[in-house]
């Protein structure tokens, strides 16, 4: 124990040496350097003591006193509001342009349904264009065929239980099936003509969307067909 004492003394007189430190007997007390000088700032009091600390400058602002339903461009500055209309317009036209193809196809194939009357001047005045049917009938055939699976005469809706199944789990499952079915069928009165409309636009555009959302002024839900190019 004597030889590891003495070993630990030479060692601090050999730190102390290297690092011109001379001891006081005085207990100094360090305090870390944080660089910011202004960071008292960056904190906000709260009432029941505590305190918020705003670590990042340009962190999102505070919206614990913003009402759910409010308008936050009444809470954003407008220098904030400026800076994301400008983002918000450069990415839509870069979407825009992004599918500048896919719309140009799109209009050769609606062109090639047949559906738009042409006044055709070439190769004689009065001339008149045929188009074959053949995309036409393609894309009725599709829709018929897919609405009948989509929305047969009972409803779209299936349910499965997963799990440990009982009569009870088995009933209510079937409620909930019965339920939305009436949903769809009786009370969205929109659903049926826009899946209607969807299922044409499908085959011709590649692809097509429904937003389902609900509606405060009619109270209930509501599913709408967006088009790809709306």
């Amino acid at each position: 124990m004597a030889n590891n004492k003495n070993n630990i003394d030479k060692a601090l007189e050999a730190l102390t040496g290297a690092l011109e430190i001379e001891p006081t007997g005085e207990e100094v007390q360090l305090e870390p350097d944080t660089g910011d000088k202004n960071e008292n700032e960056n904190i906000e009091l709260t009432d029941d003591g505590g305190a918020n600390v705003n670590l990042d400058p340009n962190a999102p602002m505070d919206t614990s006193n913003v009402p759910h339903d409010a308008n936050l461009a009444d809470y954003i500055e407008d220098n904030d509001l400026s800076r994301l209309s400008s983002d918000l317009l450069a990415e839509f036209e870069s979407d825009r342009d992004s599918r500048k193809d896919w719309e140009e196809t799109y209009i050769k194939g609606l062109d090639m349904l047949g559906f738009k009357y042409e006044d055709r001047t070439q190769p004689f005045e009065g001339a008149s264009g045929v188009v074959h049917p053949l995309l036409a009938e393609s894309v009725t055939q599709f829709q018929a065929q897919a609405y009948k699976e989509l929305l047969p005469p009972s409803g779209p809706v299936r349910t499965q239980v997963i799990g440990l199944s009982t009569p009870e789990i088995e009933d209510q499952a079937k409620r909930v099936k019965e339920f939305m079915n009436y949903q769809i069928t009786d009370v969205m009165s929109e659903y049926d003509p826009d899946m209607d409309q969807l299922l044409f636009y499908l085959p011709l555009a590649g692809s097509a969307f429904k937003k389902v959302y609900y509606e405060g002024m009619l109270k209930r839900a509501v599913a709408k067909f967006v088009a790809g190019e709306g």
